[in-house]
């Protein structure tokens, strides 16, 4: 917590007491409100875990694993992590902390305009809800390839994600218990890109960032149920997924080459990596419609994509695309 309030706080006065022709960027919003938006962001994920916990424990017949799965059978914690493993992750939470609030206040000196300016000319709502939705999916297909990746390069898994995956009982405070590394490519393959190729005006932005803390959070909360808010809202979307379906992914561990998307679910579908996970066993009003013809068996067959080289190429062409569109500008 210290760590982080140091850095918030340093840029919050520089932002009020500097003079602002020499700490804000044209065509930017102002510092101050970049450090209003990640002091937003800070309070909403901790806020916002703190409500998934409290569900996972006042509720336990949402819960996705059964009780005796979350059974401390061994020196480990209540998410199936050894001590070693807690104490590794510790580290890198702090390295998380530090790298990411580099890079978003790299970000707003590096590409003027990535944090839109409250001067710019607002479109009508229905033409912001489309942007709103091909940014979300542009992020989405990004994260799906990096994140599908890094299960199939061995050294991405062995040296990086497979950090994350020590939680097998996951719960919303593993959300972010990566390796610092995963963060944040994780947050260049997503937001980052994203906003380049499909950038949002500045209402979207802040709910966009919002939002997607608030599914982050919920894949990983160990209950899937109308509780989960960022979930029943994107449910009309197609393919919707719920948290039980990211929960089974964890479960799996090194065999989890199956649901990878991030926000909505289209992509798993599109290149047959969807599954249902314990839907099964859960209440009816929970799952998706697409949730029975999916199974719950572990695992899927290997093809071409699951190559490290092939799955590897969306994220480069990706890539390429944002560094085509920053050449013309």
């Amino acid at each position: 917590t210290l760590l982080e309030l140091g850095p918030l706080l340093g840029l919050t006065a520089a932002s009020t007491m500097l003079p602002p022709e020499r700490v804000n960027v044209a065509g930017s919003m102002t510092l101050k409100e970049v450090a209003a938006l990640l002091w937003a962001k800070s309070a909403v994920t901790r806020l916002y875990n703190t409500y998934c916990e409290a569900v996972f424990f006042a509720f336990p017949e949402y819960r996705i694993q059964p009780p005796w799965e979350h059974a401390l059978k061994a020196k480990k914690d209540l998410c199936g992590r050894q001590v070693r493993e807690v104490e590794l992750i510790q580290k890198h939470d702090r390295m998380t902390v530090l790298s990411q609030f580099l890079l978003n206040v790299g970000l707003y000196y590096a590409l003027p305009g990535y944090y839109p300016s409250a001067t710019d000319m607002v479109a009508p709502w229905y033409e912001r809800a489309l942007r709103l939705l091909g940014n979300h999916y542009v992020l989405s297909f990004g994260m799906y390839w990096m994140h599908r990746s890094l299960h199939v390069v061995p050294q991405l898994w062995e040296h990086i994600h497979s950090y994350h995956h020590w939680a097998r009982h996951p719960l919303s405070r593993n959300t972010y218990q990566d390796h610092w590394l995963d963060n944040f490519m994780n947050a260049i393959v997503g937001h980052c890109w994203a906003q380049v190729l499909c950038p949002l005006d500045r209402g979207t932005f802040w709910f966009s960032h919002i939002f997607r803390i608030f599914e982050s959070l919920e894949k990983h909360s160990g209950v899937s149920c109308y509780f989960n808010v960022a979930h029943s809202l994107q449910r009309w979307l197609p393919f919707a997924q719920m948290p039980h379906h990211h929960d089974w992914h964890h479960e799996g561990h090194k065999g989890c080459n199956y649901t990878f998307c991030a926000l909505g679910g289209v992509w798993d579908c599109i290149f047959g990596t969807r599954k249902a996970g314990r839907a099964a066993e859960l209440r009816p009003e929970h799952t998706t419609r697409y949730d029975k013809s999916q199974g719950q068996k572990a695992g899927r067959a290997k093809s071409l994509l699951d190559t490290p080289p092939v799955s590897l190429l969306p994220v480069l062409g990706v890539g390429a695309l944002v560094v085509a569109k920053l050449a013309r500008k």
